[in-house]
C-alpha cells in the first residue's frame, strides 16, 4: 500500500508540474531565439535624444542707406535709423515722392481745393490750409514752374514714428514774372502702417 500511495503521488506531482509549465509558456511565450539581447548595442539609424535649447537664427543683414548729394553727412546716423525700422525708406525715392506731394499740394492749395489735398497731409495741416482757403475767398494765379532742389535737413525717429524735413527750392510764377521760392516741409511715417505713404505735418516758409 505504501508503494502504491508513494506512486500515485508522485503521478500527481508530475502532473501538477507539467500544468504548471503549460500555463508558463501560455503566459510567457516561448523563446524563438531571434530575441535581442539586453545589453545590445542601439542599432545605427535609431533615433538619439537631443537636449533641447533655442535654434540659432543668423542676424538680418542691415542695409546701408545710399546719402543723396547735399544732404548734410551728420544726417546718416538718422537716416540709417529710419531704414534699419523701415526696411522700404530709400532716401533718393523719398525725396522723389516728396517733390511730386509738394507740387500736388501747392497747385491744390493756390485752387483752393482743400479735398485733393486729403491722403497727403495731416488732419492738423489740412485744417491750417482750410482756414487760408476760406480767408482768402479766392484761387491764387500761381504755378509752380520747377522744384530746382530738394534737400533733406533732417531726420528723426519718435517712437514708431519716422520724420524727414526737406527744404523745397523751387521757382514760382506769382505774376508777369517767376519768383524763388522757399519752403521747409516736414514729412512723417507710421513705419508699422501699410500704406507707404508720407503725410505733410509741418510747413515753414524761408525767404
Amino acid at each position: 500500500m505504501s508503494d502504491s500511495g508513494t506512486w500515485i503521488e508522485i503521478v500527481l506531482l508530475a502532473m501538477l508540474a507539467g500544468f504548471i509549465g503549460l500555463r508558463l509558456v501560455s503566459v510567457l511565450g516561448k523563446r524563438t531565439g531571434s530575441e535581442k539581447a539586453i545589453d545590445a548595442p542601439v542599432r545605427a539609424g535609431t533615433p538619439q535624444i537631443v537636449r533641447g535649447g533655442v535654434a540659432r537664427l543668423d542676424p538680418p543683414v542691415r542695409r546701408a542707406v545710399v546719402v543723396p548729394a547735399g544732404t548734410p553727412a551728420d544726417l546718416a546716423p538718422a537716416l540709417q535709423a529710419i531704414a534699419d525700422a523701415d526696411a522700404g525708406f530709400d532716401p533718393a525715392k523719398f525725396l522723389t515722392g516728396a517733390q511730386a506731394a509738394y507740387r500736388l499740394i501747392l497747385d491744390a492749395f493756390w485752387a483752393g481745393d482743400a479735398a485733393a489735398m486729403s491722403g497727403l497731409v495731416s488732419d492738423e495741416v489740412l485744417d491750417h490750409f482750410r482756414v487760408a482757403i476760406h480767408q482768402r475767398d479766392t484761387a491764387l494765379p500761381h504755378r509752380l514752374v520747377s522744384v530746382d532742389a530738394a534737400t533733406i535737413t533732417a531726420a528723426r525717429m519718435v517712437g514708431q514714428m519716422a520724420e524727414v524735413t526737406v527744404r523745397f527750392d523751387a521757382t514760382i510764377a506769382t505774376g508777369d514774372a517767376p519768383a524763388p521760392g522757399h519752403d521747409v516741409w516736414t514729412f512723417s511715417r507710421h513705419i508699422g502702417a501699410h500704406d507707404p505713404a508720407w503725410l505733410l505735418i509741418a510747413t515753414d516758409e524761408h525767404e
